[in-house]
């Protein structure tokens, strides 16, 4: 039997979730639940982050632009970004201390933990986790962390230097976000999805009952969010292709997700998709994405022939070059649509980008040199002045943990000092 779960007051509680067995739907920001949520929020409207690594870097020529201040000229791989110039900010001149320029130091990009090759080393608090200390009571899920490769790797420790794991699967976190029950109802609900039922089919009735509760734009809102959900189900079943695998006759297992080695950018879309739902319906303020190809495939696209790895260590060889900027300008593609994305989801008159920073960069400076230096760092969102390229020294770079800082003020966390920082950035205002 399917339950609405409302308040008994006109307006609608925060925590108003669609409930049937084995599934449940949480809801975007409507104007009906501001009365509500204000009474429990100093700020109208949740602020959120987005921290994205991608661990083999970015060709320093192609990415940051040879000017600074407001006037600069896109780089290649920041004309995707073309649409968004107002909404974000390129830096350079930025690193970690200590962390220097090898593979390992992906586990460093969010704590600026020192050394990660020498033996006995241990990670420290990762921003994604000192957001979570504050405001992870407030949403379902204190922290997200998800990862495009093999493993369970993540971006995301506690301060004691605990690794968090991260999830892999698109289907694992769609299940984790909408699936609940027990083990017998979860299954029934998986069979549902790979039959071709929408949650939205679940919910048909409730679904017209609340949007006849609530105003126009509100139930505009719902509408939009309704259809993003069922185009998002529709790309899982045939990137999964859930409706192909053969139904088992007693037990069945969650889908098995794609997971060729060359997937490297629908896989990234789908995840980013995944995080966008996540904080659509404020199931977390707090979501890390590692983007992890050390393990060396090649990646499927046209023109590229040799592993991904590979291609960073012959980078001064035209064609190699050519065919990484291939690979590296769709990751930033990836990016654009993302930003996009969260730039058409609205909240009360604000979008979604506007609440959520969303920091792309990586643990490589010049992968083709292990270089640590001059980090490729780009922050959308969240508030920030941004359309500027905010250029540093180039030899004397500042720590990237200032853009921390900055970050955890901007979400009302009054921190002065995080890992390597000296202040918050020079340039990055509000």
């Amino acid at each position: 039997m399917k339950n609405v779960y409302f308040p008994e007051r006109k307006s609608l509680n925060r925590r108003t979730l669609l409930k049937a067995a084995g599934a449940s739907l949480a809801l975007p920001f409507l104007d009906a639940m501001r009365p509500a949520f204000s009474a429990q929020q100093d700020s109208p409207l949740p602020k959120r982050m987005v921290a994205i690594n991608v661990d083999l870097g970015f060709m320093p020529e192609r990415f940051f632009p040879k000017q600074s201040g407001r006037d600069y000229k896109l780089s290649p791989y920041l004309e995707p970004l073309n649409d968004l110039r107002d909404d974000f900010t390129i830096f350079s001149g930025l690193h970690h201390p200590g962390t220097g320029g090898l593979h390992a130091a992906d586990v460093c990009f969010l704590t600026g933990a020192t050394h990660p090759t020498r033996p006995g080393f241990k990670n420290t608090l990762s921003l994604d986790q000192r957001i979570a200390q504050e405001v992870g009571h407030l949403t379902r899920f204190p922290s997200l962390s998800l990862r495009v490769g093999p493993g369970s790797k993540s971006l995301s420790f506690t301060a004691d230097g605990v690794p968090l794991p991260a999830i892999e699967r698109p289907s694992d976190v769609y299940r984790l976000l909408f699936m609940e029950g027990s083990v017998e109802q979860i299954q029934n609900q998986v069979q549902r999805l790979r039959d071709g039922r929408s949650l939205m089919d679940q919910f048909g009735d409730e679904i017209h009952s609340l949007q006849r509760r609530v105003g126009n734009a509100d139930s505009h809102r719902l509408q939009q969010y309704f259809d993003s959900l069922r185009e998002l189900e529709k790309r899982l079943e045939i990137q999964e292709a859930w409706s192909q695998r053969p139904k088992p006759q007693v037990e069945i297992s969650m889908p098995k997700d794609d997971t060729s080695p060359g997937g490297l950018i629908p896989k990234t879309r789908m995840l980013f998709d995944m995080a966008r739902l996540a904080l659509e319906t404020d199931s977390t303020r707090a979501i890390t994405v590692l983007i992890n190809e050390d393990f060396n495939p090649t990646v499927d696209l046209p023109g590229v022939n040799a592993p991904h790895h590979a291609l960073t260590h012959q980078s001064s060889q035209k064609d190699s070059a050519e065919e990484l900027a291939t690979i590296e300008k769709a990751q930033m593609d990836c990016l654009a649509k993302l930003l996009r994305d969260l730039r058409e989801v609205k909240e009360d008159g604000a979008t979604l980008l506007d609440q959520t920073m969303v920091l792309q960069g990586s643990n490589l400076g010049n992968a083709a040199r292990h270089d640590g230096l001059n980090l490729p760092v780009v922050l959308a969102g969240g508030g920030f002045k941004h359309g500027s390229h905010l250029a540093f020294d180039q030899k004397h770079n500042e720590p990237l943990a200032n853009v921390f800082v900055s970050m955890l003020q901007n979400l009302g966390i009054e921190d002065q000092a995080f890992s390597s920082s000296t202040g918050t950035l020079r340039g990055l205002e509000t």
